[in-house]
C-alpha cells in the first residue's frame, strides 16, 4: 500500500506506539484526582467498578479507532475522519477546538501541574512556578524540533520512568503501607446514597488521550498491523495500572479516607517513607505530567500541519522541515498557544467549559466507522469485533456522560458546546477569504 504521506518518516515501531498511548493517558489524573470520583461514589467496590468500566469502554473506543487507523494510516487522525464522513467543517471544528482549548489547555494545565511539582521536589518558591510552566512547554516543543527520533526516546523515557512511579506507589500500597486488604470493597457510610453519575467525567477524563496515537499514525511502521495492536495493548496496560494504584489507595485509606485526601499518592507515600517518599512520589509525577505534555504538543501538531495541508488553516503550517519531516511551524503555533494560556491563567476555565468536548469528539469521530462500513468498505486488516454494538454502546455511554454533564453544570457544558459552534462561522469566513482548491 502505497504512504498516503510520504512527507513523514515512518519510525514508530511496536513498543514506541504502545508507550505513546500510555503515555498519553496517564499524565497526573491518576495521582491527584482519585478523591473526587470517592466523594461521588458510596463504596470502595463501586468506586473501583467505575475505574475498571471506564477503562473497559476506553478499551471498546480504542478498538473503534484501530480500525480507524488501519484504515487511514496517515497522520491527522480524528480531523481525516471527520473531514472524509461528515465534510470539512466537521473537520475543522475539531481542529478549532483541538487549538483553542483541548490540546493546548490540557498541555497549558498540566504543565502548571509539573512546575508545582517540580518546585515541591527541589524546594523552589512559589514565585518558579510560572517559569517552571513556559519552560517545561519550551523544553517539549524543543526536542521535537530536530526530528521525531529524539523525541520518541525521551517520550518513551519518560513512560517508563512514570510507570515505574507507578509500581512503585502500588508495591507500597500494596505490601508495605496497606492495612489489610479487608476493607478494600467495604461500603462508605457517610456516602450510602450517593449516585456514582457524577463519578464519570473525572474518571473518563483519566483515560482521555487514547486516540492521539491515530495522529502520529503517518510515522508508525506498518501502520494497519502495528496500530490495533498498540491501542489495545497501551489500553490493557492503563486499566490495569489504574485499578491497581486505585486498590492502593482504598488499602491504606480507605474509602473515606480517600475522599478526603487531595493528594492520595503523597499520602501513601508518606506513610512509607516519611517526607522523602512524599518528595519521590512528587518527582514521579512531575515526570509523569511532561510526558503528557510531550504527547499533546506533538499529536496536535500533526492535527494542524493537515489542516493547514488541506486550505484549512494558513499554508505555512502544513508545510514539513525539510530536513527533519517535522511539523515545526504547527508545532510552535499549537505550543506558542497553550503558553499564552498558561501565563494568562485563563486555561482553567476554558478547560472547565470543554473537558467533556474531548469525549464528544471521540464518539463523533468513532461514527465515522458506520459512514466508512457503508462507503468504503475495503479490505482491512483490523476490524472492531462486536459490530455495530461495541460503537454503539461506546457513543451511547458518551451521549449519557454528556447529558449528565449538562444537566449538572449547564453553564460550562454549555460554553463548551458555544466554543465549538463558534468555529462555523470562522470556517466560513476562512473559505471565502482564503479559499483555494480543498476537499
Amino acid at each position: 500500500m502505497s504512504d498516503p504521506n510520504p512527507g513523514y518518516v515512518r519510525r514508530l515501531r511496536l513498543w514506541d506506539a504502545a508507550l505513546i498511548v500510555i503515555g498519553g493517558i496517564i499524565g497526573g489524573g491518576i495521582f491527584l484526582n482519585p478523591y473526587i470520583v470517592a466523594q461521588r461514589t458510596g463504596s470502595s467496590a463501586t468506586l473501583l467498578l467505575m475505574w475498571v468500566g471506564a477503562g473497559v469502554l476506553t478499551l471498546i473506543g480504542a478498538l473503534c479507532y484501530a480500525e480507524l487507523g488501519a484504515r487511514r494510516p496517515q497522520a491527522g487522525g480524528s480531523y481525516v475522519y471527520l473531514r472524509e464522513a461528515f465534510g470539512p467543517l466537521a473537520g475543522f471544528l475539531f481542529g478549532w477546538t483541538m487549538l483553542l482549548v483541548i490540546y493546548s489547555g490540557s498541555s497549558a494545565a498540566v504543565a502548571t501541574i509539573f512546575a508545582s511539582y517540580a518546585a515541591a521536589v527541589f524546594g523552589l518558591p512559589a514565585s518558579a512556578t510560572l517559569p517552571l510552566t513556559v519552560g517545561a512547554l519550551v523544553f517539549v516543543a524543543g526536542i521535537n524540533l530536530f526530528g521525531l527520533r529524539l523525541g520518541v526516546q525521551v517520550q518513551n523515557l519518560f513512560t517508563v520512568l512514570k510507570l515505574l512511579a507507578v509500581a512503585v506507589l502500588v508495591a507500597c500500597g500494596l505490601f508495605l503501607a496497606g492495612a489489610g486488604g479487608g476493607h478494600v470493597l467495604a461500603p462508605d457510610p457517610a456516602r450510602a446514597h450517593v449516585g456514582f453519575m457524577g463519578a464519570a467525567l473525572p474518571v473518563l477524563f483519566a483515560y482521555s488521550g487514547f486516540t492521539y496515537l491515530n495522529n502520529l499514525a503517518g510515522e508508525v511502521r506498518e501502520p494497519q498491523r502495528t496500530l490495533p495492536r498498540a491501542l489495545v495493548l497501551g489500553m490493557l496496560g492503563v486499566i490495569s495500572a489504574y485499578a491497581l494504584v486505585n486498590v492502593a489507595y482504598l488499602a491504606v485509606l480507605g474509602h473515606a479516607g480517600l475522599a478526603a485526601s487531595t493528594t492520595p499518592a503523597a499520602e501513601v507515600m508518606q506513610r512509607v517513607f516519611g517526607p522523602i517518599g512524599a518528595r519521590l512520589i512528587a518527582l514521579g509525577i512531575a515526570i509523569s505530567t511532561l510526558g503528557f505534555c510531550n504527547i499533546t504538543l506533538v499529536a496536535g501538531a500533526r492535527v494542524l500541519q493537515v489542516m493547514g495541508e488541506d486550505g484549512l488553516f494558513f499554508r505555512s503550517v502544513g508545510r514539513l522541515h525539510p530536513r527533519y519531516r517535522t511539523p515545526n511551524v504547527a508545532l510552535l503555533l499549537l505550543s506558542g498557544w497553550a503558553i499564552l494560556l498558561a501565563v494568562s491563567g485563563s486555561y482553567g476555565q476554558l478547560l472547565d467549559y470543554a473537558t467533556f468536548g474531548d469525549w464528544l469528539a471521540c464518539a463523533v469521530g468513532v461514527a465515522t466507522l458506520f459512514w466508512y462500513r457503508r462507503h468504503r468498505d475495503d479490505t482491512v486488516s483490523f476490524r472492531v469485533p462486536g459490530y455495530p454494538w461495541l460503537p454503539l454502546l461506546f457513543i451511547a455511554t458518551v451521549a449519557l456522560v454528556v447529558a449528565q454533564s449538562l444537566h449538572d453544570s449547564p453553564r460550562n457544558t454549555g460554553i463548551g458546546l458555544l466554543i465549538i459552534a463558534a468555529g462555523a462561522p470562522v470556517y466560513f469566513v476562512w473559505r471565502r477569504l482564503f479559499s483555494r482548491d480543498q476537499p
